[in-house]
């Protein structure tokens, strides 16, 4: 081997010791380099702040506007919420004033039932409209008041109180219920000559039933129908225990009298029927002579005119 090739060899050789060198070097330069100040943690964000009914008037200038038609408002001068009427309901704002972000206030409309009612109820606790909100429908379907009620809009849209705008907003969850006033026969709620909450609670009562009850826990019905309402001295029983709606179809039928049946005779015979009677006469309750095979016993309401209740005949035949 000639000299050249041994120098050749002996600087490829030192190549990768002089790259080590130069790594090694590198790494003590950084470690004796003087380390920066870590930047101190963000100081943690305090809760939100009451702004003022004002700062939300700079951004939502329309629906502050209707709002001022709202019963809501009057919480404006109130004494515990003066000048704070948006806040009541949505929570502090200044988090949402700096941000503009939805996420920083409180929308009822997007909280959960249970959530938007107490919100509701911070106010309207205990009323007597609210007693059986727990054990009616509405609450019982988890259906929140601002699925009723339009917080920002004037008083007659906040409660509707026109009978066609009660029913328009009721029939848009009970379609069924709505279809079953365009029978022949039925109250004149297509007509606007009354609405649903005349009959019904809305909010509920301390029993299942939605029904709204008078003077003595009677239904509703005997507001106009004041004639059935007794006391009589022999009562039918199914007015007692049942009500009306034990024969009667409140909502529509296709009887006259819209009874739950096309024929009255069927209406009865549901309560008076012949059990253990033999055939072909129907005995028991009603006697054996009411053959309903004859024509005269087809009608029952001929001879018992007085179903809903006597004070003088135990058969109610007067």
């Amino acid at each position: 081997m000639s000299r050249s090739d041994r120098r050749v060899l002996g600087q490829q050789g030192a190549r990768p010791l002089m790259t080590l060198l130069v790594g090694a070097i590198f790494l003590l330069a950084q470690a004796a380099a003087p380390t920066p100040p870590s930047a101190s943690p963000p100081a943690p964000a305090g809760p939100a702040t009451y702004v003022g009914s004002e700062t939300c008037q700079t951004c939502h200038e329309e629906i502050h506007g209707a709002f001022a038609k709202n019963p809501h408002h009057a919480l404006e001068a109130s004494k515990k919420w003066k000048g704070q009427s948006c806040e009541t309901c949505h929570g502090p704002g200044s988090k949402h004033a700096e941000s503009v972000d939805p996420k920083d206030i409180r929308n009822p409309l997007k909280l959960a039932p249970a959530d938007s009612e107490r919100v509701c109820l911070t106010c309207h606790l205990n009323q007597k409209t609210h007693i059986g909100r727990l054990q009616g429908g509405h609450g019982k379907s988890q259906v929140a008041c601002v699925s009723c009620h339009s917080m920002h809009k004037s008083r007659e849209e906040l409660v509707a109180r026109k009978p066609a705008a009660v029913n328009e907003k009721c029939a848009s969850c009970h379609v069924s219920v709505w279809a079953s006033f365009q029978r022949p026969y039925g109250h004149k709620l297509p007509q606007a000559a009354m609405s649903c909450v005349d009959c019904h609670n809305p909010h509920g009562r301390s029993i299942s039933s939605t029904v709204r009850a008078t003077a003595v826990n009677e239904p509703s019905c005997v507001q106009c129908h004041g004639d059935k309402r007794g006391p009589f001295l022999f009562e039918h029983a199914p007015m007692r225990t049942d009500g009306c709606s034990a024969c009667h179809e409140p909502h529509g039928s296709s009887h006259p009298r819209m009874l739950t049946r096309n024929e009255p005779r069927v209406v009865c015979l549901e309560c008076h029927a012949n059990v253990g009677s033999p055939a072909p006469a129907l005995g028991g309750v009603p006697p054996a002579f009411h053959d309903l095979r004859n024509p005269r016993f087809q009608t029952c309401v001929t001879c018992h005119v007085k179903v809903h209740g006597s004070n003088v005949d135990r058969s109610f035949r007067r």
